[in-house]
């Protein structure tokens, strides 16, 4: 029959909708599923995965330098003091006239043990060259600066002031004479005596030069074995020194000047 012959189309017509969609589906490909939204909200910093232990993933320690062990600073007085040893055995050696001055001289004498920056010798201004190369052959550095009252070296990397010429006065046989042969840290050496070495601080002093601060413990150390009076006499009128002495007779360090009879 021609109605029977067509039935295939009519049973296509007559399958519900979407059991054909489905199948269409089925024979081609799949589309992606829609992407959603972009949240442009900001998000916090998330830590870093776990490890298998449950730690978090350690981060590659930084690479610094070696750096060599630090080192105590060496002791500034100690070394002056080595110096000072270095240069006295090689003077009594060579048979110099010689004695030593300045703030490790005070500190041979019970004095404070705070150096100052340098190491002080007077020798007589005839026997100046003759120790300046003493010094020279024992192989330390020797220079003379633009001032012509010294000549100056360096031992163990410490400056070393050879003085021919304390306190504007040429040093002197009688001066050396007067020195007293002291240990100087385990050194005996010739060393002015205390009023000789007070006598060149305090006559020292200038318009330009005035520092009673650091003569003043000092003469405080040594004032029971010095001779006040001849300190007196030796320095005269000059108004700096005048000042000084006045200071120290406020301060009950020394006793005024007797009066004349």
């Amino acid at each position: 029959m021609a109605g029977d012959g067509g039935g295939t189309a009519p049973a296509r017509r007559g399958g519900p909708a979407g059991l054909r969609l489905a199948a269409d589906a089925a024979e081609r490909p799949a589309h992606p599923a829609p992407q959603a939204a972009q949240d442009l909200t900001p998000q916090a910093p998330q830590d870093p995965a776990p490890q298998a232990g449950g730690g978090r993933t350690a981060r590659a320690p930084r690479e610094h330098p070696p750096q060599e062990p630090q080192q105590l600073p060496r002791d500034r007085n100690q070394a002056i003091l080595e110096a000072t040893k270095q240069v006295g055995a090689l003077l009594k050696r060579k048979g110099h006239a010689f004695a030593l001055a300045g703030s490790v001289a005070v500190y041979a004498h019970g004095g404070s043990e705070n150096l100052q920056h340098d190491a002080d010798f007077c020798v007589l201004p005839d026997d100046a060259r003759a120790v300046a190369a003493t010094l020279r052959e024992s192989g330390l550095t020797v220079y003379e600066p633009p001032e012509d009252w010294l000549i100056k070296a360096k031992c163990f990397d410490q400056d070393i002031d050879v003085i021919f010429v304390l306190a504007h006065q040429p040093v002197s046989r009688e001066m050396l004479g007067r020195a007293e042969e002291l240990s100087v840290d385990s050194v005996r050496m010739p060393v002015l005596s205390p009023t000789d070495l007070l006598w060149s601080l305090i006559a020292a002093f200038s318009e330009h030069h005035c520092d009673f601060g650091a003569v003043l413990p000092i003469a405080r150390a040594l004032r029971e074995k010095v001779d006040w009076d001849r300190v007196r006499r030796a320095c005269g009128d000059d108004p700096m020194p005048a000042s000084f002495f006045f200071l120290l007779e406020r301060l009950n360090v020394i006793a005024p000047p007797k009066e004349p009879s």
